[in-house]
């Protein structure tokens, strides 16, 4: 184990939460190795939109996703590109997830991030029901997602049945200081009991729900175990097609992401 790892049990960066008689750090990743670790990640090929109309495809090419200096490194590139489905994108990035590999049951959920910019740029970190029920009634939590034309502005936000897409319950966070989120890296975080979730960016709560948040007769799907996402997409129904103001490449660090209990 490097000293970095073992440090990464005793405390964390500013923001971050230290393993404390509170919280015990049960799985991480700080991405201080040469390549992503295949026993906790799962890379994403694919460019089918995502049920977002998004624009990217999503490859394993180290031009859209390596480590480098303790950092994973999302890219994503403006170029035409042929999938094996046939169909040419304009765009490619990537995307990872945990299905299969770690799923866990409430806890504490955080990432260091320096996020992306630009009209049409959509980075995420997120969390899925791992059950087969389907989304939405598998439940999503969007831990940190900002769309590139609110340089300013991030976003909380959960998905469930009768209450998902343009309908699901969630809230923005802005800096206090002015500056872009993409300027530098934030811890985002989410704590999340039995009947409550809450929303951190840098150990400021922002943001809460709880059952009695839901739309009259609608079900609280948060009692099963989820598994995370990284991505950086291109375009789609929330953010809009970049534009002649947008810039590529764009890039997405993470420095580190980890998992707690109670």
């Amino acid at each position: 184990m490097t000293v970095r790892c073992i440090l990464a049990l005793l405390i964390c960066a500013v923001g971050g939460r230290a393993q404390t008689p509170e919280w015990k750090l049960v799985w991480h990743d700080e991405f201080d190795v040469t390549r992503l670790d295949p026993a906790k990640w799962v890379t994403v090929v694919g460019g089918n939109g995502f049920g977002n109309k998004e624009l990217e495809y999503y490859t394993d090419r180290p031009q859209n996703i390596h480590l480098e200096s303790g950092m994973l490194t999302i890219q994503a590139v403006k170029e035409d590109y042929r999938g094996t489905e046939g169909t040419v994108r304009g765009f490619t990035s990537a995307r990872i997830h945990t299905q299969g590999k770690f799923a866990q049951t409430y806890g504490r959920f955080e990432a260091r991030i320096k996020v992306a910019y630009g009209q049409g740029i959509w980075p995420a970190f997120w969390m899925m029901g791992d059950v087969a029920a389907g989304w939405p009634a598998n439940g999503e939590i969007d831990i940190m997602e900002n769309i590139g034309r609110e340089p300013f502005t991030v976003h909380g936000t959960i998905h469930g049945p009768g209450y998902s897409g343009a309908h699901s319950i969630g809230a923005p966070f802005s800096l206090h200081d002015g500056h872009r989120f993409c300027d530098d890296f934030h811890v985002y975080a989410v704590e999340w009991e039995r009947d409550a979730i809450r929303w951190y960016v840098d150990g400021e709560q922002y943001h809460s729900v709880t059952p009695a948040s839901l739309p009259a007769g609608a079900k609280w799907v948060y009692d099963h175990p989820f598994y995370l996402l990284l991505n950086l997409a291109v375009g789609g129904g929330w953010p809009g097609s970049p534009d002649a103001t947008s810039t590529f490449p764009q890039t997405m660090l993470v420095d580190f992401v980890r998992v707690y209990q109670r």
